[in-house]
């Protein structure tokens, strides 16, 4: 599938290209060539295909658990609920890519640096330059030290599961060695002769993508939610109903009608990326307007989500509009398209639909939510600032009373 290479680390940290990002990358490459879709086969098969799911459900919910458990002590103190989210993402993430948990989430302190630098490599790596809109300025750095500032979280990153890789590749080549198989990711990887540049730049993907979108949802969701008591209400009905006979799993709060419809409408109002980009391979012709080969078309997600001709009331937050509605986010209503559409369409999607589901059920079901000092929800800082993941300006500080 991807060639064979020395199990060396051939380069320096300091010394990767920028261009290397976009040679061994799914997400970052802006042409669907071989390689490109070798890579996108093997996450689509390995990672997020239906197979794959099922197999690593129950460390997707024992993420959850553990994160229900820690919030239960946390009752009655402040809580930035984005951290903890952040942190039981990582740990999912980091059983399915490594077998083991990655942060605990009493480490507060490591689970916040740790969010910090990936939300650092997000924001430089997908703020737009002058070079994305002028071609003329590709190749210069115009507005500042953006490269530097780059390697220097992917130097962070790439430290986190270095180590790991080490020992893996070392009990692998030793001599007769019985070494039992992870059978995780980071196992098919070898497996399949990835360089270590290739590993960093496919978990420099899993990672940031995976904590950054679901992370900023489930924020978005918890202060929509606190916004709109009633809204509250009607959830928390649906799932006590549910789960007075039934469990909170992964394979049935996905049922459920009104939880869609909320989370639905978070992605609406509040999509994971604001502008998504598509690459022109060969010139045509859309909507009357010529596109050039290799220009970088943006389509605005966020303004789709709140236009007036095709929602309604389209800036308030209305679960309901979605029930009995045929609208989903898979990429054919061309309306609603949080996860994109295509051969672009975000590969793990599957992966962060179910997790959304899960930690928001778990969330309203086993907690009361307020904001410290009993404030008024109706005065939460509602802004955003750009970046990938469309972000709240001032996340949200919560404090949990156990049910």
């Amino acid at each position: 599938m991807i060639k064979n290479s020395q199990h060396v680390m051939h380069q320096k940290l300091h010394q990767i290209k920028e261009s290397d990002l976009k040679k061994y990358s799914l997400l970052w490459s802006t042409e669907c060539n071989t390689h490109w879709k070798s890579i996108r086969v093997l996450w689509r098969t390995e990672l997020f295909s239906y197979k794959a799911m099922e197999l690593f459900a129950d460390e997707r919910e024992k993420g959850v658990l553990d994160m229900v458990y820690f919030l239960g002590f946390k009752q009655g103190t402040v809580v930035k609920i984005g951290e903890v989210v952040f942190s039981t993402v990582f740990n999912v993430l980091g059983n399915i890519c490594f077998s083991k948990d990655m942060i605990r989430l009493e480490d507060e302190k490591v689970g916040i640096k740790m969010k910090e630098n990936i939300w650092r490599f997000m924001e430089y790596s997908t703020t737009p330059i002058l070079a994305d809109l002028f071609s003329i300025f590709n190749g210069v750095d115009i507005q500042g030290q953006k490269k530097k500032k780059a390697k220097e979280c992917l130097d962070n990153l790439f430290k986190v599961w270095e180590g790991i890789v080490k020992e893996r590749r070392e009990e692998e080549s030793l001599s007769g060695s019985d070494v039992k198989k992870q059978g995780d990711f980071l196992d098919l990887m070898l497996a399949n002769g990835f360089s270590d540049d290739q590993i960093n730049y496919m978990l420099l993907e899993i990672f940031p993508a995976g904590t950054g979108t679901l992370t900023s949802t489930i924020e978005w969701a918890m202060a929509e939610l606190l916004r709109n008591k009633e809204v509250m209400k009607v959830l928390y009905s649906e799932l006590q109903n549910w789960i007075n006979s039934n469990p909170i799993k992964e394979s049935t709060i996905f049922q459920l009608p009104y939880l869609n419809a909320c989370i639905k409408e978070v992605l609406r109002l509040h999509p994971p990326i604001a502008f998504l980009p598509h690459y022109a391979s060969e010139t045509c012709q859309v909507m009357n307007y010529t596109i050039p080969k290799n220009s970088l078309v943006f389509v605005n997600l966020w303004a789709i989500g709140y236009d007036p001709k095709l929602w309604e009331d389209p800036f308030s937050f209305k679960p309901e509009r979605f029930l009995n509605s045929n609208l989903d986010f898979k990429g054919q209503d061309f309306e609603f398209l949080p996860f994109g559409a295509g051969r672009r369409m975000c590969p793990g999607l599957p992966f962060a639909t179910k997790q959304v589901h899960l930690i928001l059920a778990s969330l309203v079901y086993h907690f009361e939510w307020s904001l410290p000092n009993d404030g008024d929800p109706l005065i939460l800082d509602m802004n955003e600032t750009y970046a990938v993941p469309l972000q709240r300006e001032k996340p949200p500080i919560l404090v949990p009373t156990r049910k």
